[in-house]
């Protein structure tokens, strides 16, 4: 599963990846204190932003990989 941010008028920038044989690979400028993501069971992943800023403003988006 891939998490991404797209501020306005900015490009797509990924978050974090995270898969179930590997630990969550969060990208630069961003850490797992801030978007911590949470596999509740093998349907779905939910990842949530802690301490909202409106620096964070932006659409998020997900997106997954059978490989």
């Amino acid at each position: 599963m891939f998490w991404y941010q797209q501020p306005p008028r900015d490009g797509l920038k990924l978050i974090v990846s995270s898969s179930t044989w590997s630990h969550d690979s969060y990208e630069d400028g961003y850490s797992e204190a801030r978007f911590e993501v949470n596999r509740e069971s093998s349907n779905y992943i939910l990842m949530t932003i802690k301490n909202v800023t409106s620096k964070d403003e932006a659409t998020y988006f997900c997106a997954a990989s059978d490989h």
